[in-house]
């Protein structure tokens, strides 16, 4: 076993009984022994590895249990804030506030992992942000809402068929959705109706599959740079839809058109 598997193992035996006492038994590979919580947690591992943190002292087997030491708690705490830091040094976290049908909800967002996290802060010629802060809330909005309602994606999506219908992945039907999933479905539905058929597909790609703009273009076959104008123009019809009487999305009735002398006629 190389020294990198022996590490990993017991990384996932030591995460394991941080959660308490495990069952052990023999695995249906010789010299490996499975692990499984009451939780219903299951790591299997070789046998040597668990005798390696027996004879260090970090573990102990009695009647057929295996739990930490109190040399082993420390060890898997210390494991657990090493792990923190790491990702941490790999995330670049946001918090944001979405606008959702039941009020504002805090929000926390990885940008290094969202393509519009990495677009946001982009600027064009004149220094302005590429996206406005309205723009960018919309797109993690519909994001939210496609994570909420379990929507899995299939290796070719169907958006003909509703999303509340159940049949656009293989994630089961009505009857399989929580409330909150089945809400949150035909909230994605709305917002693609609204939309449209010609830009919402590129929403889908970038907010909801996380598909950066150069994959979008090539598997769509549209010109380079091009992905990322019909995106802004994608995000602009879905904020009016998030936020139909905010700003530029306020609609202004023409009443009349006329002369600079124009004047009404009294019936």
């Amino acid at each position: 076993m190389m020294a990198d598997d022996v590490t990993k193992a017991r990384v996932r035996v030591l995460k394991l009984l941080a959660k308490g006492a495990a069952n052990c038994t023999p695995a249906a590979v010789p010299d490996k022994v499975v692990l499984e919580s009451e939780q219903g947690d299951r790591v299997a591992v070789e046998a040597g590895v668990l005798a390696r943190l027996g004879r260090e002292g970090l573990v102990e087997r009695k009647a057929g249990l295996v739990r930490l030491t109190a040399d082993g708690r420390s060890s898997a705490r210390r494991q657990a804030i090493e792990g923190d830091m790491f990702q941490g040094q790999h995330r670049d976290v946001e918090a944001i506030v979405l606008e959702t049908t039941s009020g504002p909800q805090a929000a926390l967002i990885n940008l290094s992992e969202s393509p519009l996290g990495q677009l946001v802060r982009r600027r064009n010629k004149a220094g302005e942000p590429f996206l406005s802060r309205i723009e960018f809330n919309a797109g993690e909005r519909l994001r939210s809402d496609y994570t909420r309602g379990q929507i899995m994606p299939r290796m070719s999506a169907n958006w003909v068929a509703s999303v509340a219908s159940g049949r656009r992945g293989d994630g089961g039907g009505m009857v399989d959705l929580t409330d909150t999933a089945l809400a949150a479905r035909q909230r994605v539905d709305r917002a693609i109706d609204a939309v449209g058929p010609e830009l919402s597909g590129v929403l889908i790609d970038v907010c909801c599959f996380l598909k950066g703009l150069e994959l979008v273009e090539t598997e769509r076959g549209w010109p380079v740079r091009s992905a990322k104008i019909m995106l802004k123009s994608a995000l602009g019809m879905l904020a009016r839809h998030y936020n139909p009487g905010s700003g530029a999305a306020r609609e202004h009735k023409v009443l009349h058109w006329g002369a600079p002398d124009y004047r009404p006629k009294l019936g």
